[in-house]
């Protein structure tokens, strides 16, 4: 078995271990995980021209890399890939740059347990549930105004990505892009300043999912997150939309306390964040 860097020529061969393998661990995001074929580093391990396994972990933003994608054929133990494919996958990134995880999967987990990963913390599920609650109109007299995002908005709203984020949680303006086009409902909150807050939602005919919500430090405190939340249940509610969900970190009170007061729930789903250490 070798590895080397995923070519354009796997595309196929990848998108069959991807689609048929028992073992895949996918990347919560907005790209697939052949969306990141060209960029390093995106490995694969091969036998002759067998395609055994799979792995990509090739950063959006230059000082953060997620483990993106590991997929591993029932041709070889699952064991054997990670083992020559992480070191390599490690070396090609850097000591300096942070990686991180997010194991849905407990065989997953587990391999990141035996490589110097560690459980971080939790990002938790909330839903949401229509049940004809009161959704008031918008004040009149708020200092700022929600409207709908626009591609003109996209650099700003980068910006305020920067501001709103660690680093671990912040997206390329690329990345942010593909967000918007993908969007069912994109607003902003504006005032003269500029763009202070920001949603980016996602839905089908009954059900969505509050991607992006971001507040500028310099804004929070006075009801902007809060305010754009309720105009995107309005809205949703409108469309027929009766349940929406929204991830948010265990250890964030401040969003935690938001989507509470906005009628959001625990479902006691949760994702584990782990980390590298280098």
């Amino acid at each position: 078995m070798s590895v080397r860097p995923a070519r354009e020529a796997d595309r196929q061969k990848l998108a069959a271990l991807i689609h048929f393998s028992p073992f895949v661990h996918r990347h919560l995001g907005w790209l697939t995980p052949l969306d990141w074929l060209g960029k390093q580093p995106y490995l694969v391990a091969e036998r002759g021209d067998q395609v055994l396994a799979a792995l990509a972990c090739p950063p959006d933003i230059p000082d953060i890399s997620w483990l993106r994608l590991f997929a591993v054929s029932t041709a070889i133990q699952v064991d054997d890939a990670w083992e020559a494919m992480w070191p390599v996958a490690n070396r090609l990134i850097g000591e300096s740059i942070p990686v991180a995880a997010l194991p849905l999967q407990s065989w997953f987990r587990r391999l990141l347990e035996t490589s110097n990963f560690s459980h971080s913390y939790d990002v938790l599920m909330m839903k949401w549930k229509d049940r004809d609650q009161t959704l008031s109109d918008l004040p009149s007299d708020l200092p700022y105004r929600i409207r709908l995002m626009n591609d003109d908005d996209l650099a700003a709203v980068h910006a305020l990505d920067n501001e709103a984020f660690n680093p671990l949680w912040r997206n390329s303006i690329v990345l942010l892009g593909v967000a918007y086009q993908d969007s069912t409902l994109a607003t902003v909150a504006e005032n003269r300043q500029g763009i202070i807050g920001y949603q980016m939602s996602m839905a089908n005919q009954c059900d969505g999912h509050l991607a992006r919500l971001a507040v500028h430090p310099r804004a929070r405190r006075r009801g902007v997150g809060y305010t754009l939340v309720q105009d995107l249940l309005k809205n949703f509610r409108r469309r027929g939309v009766v349940k929406i969900t929204v991830n948010t970190e265990e250890n964030n009170l401040a969003s935690l306390a938001l989507y509470e007061k906005a009628g959001f729930e625990r479902t006691g789903e949760v994702f584990p964040v782990f980390e590298a250490n280098h």
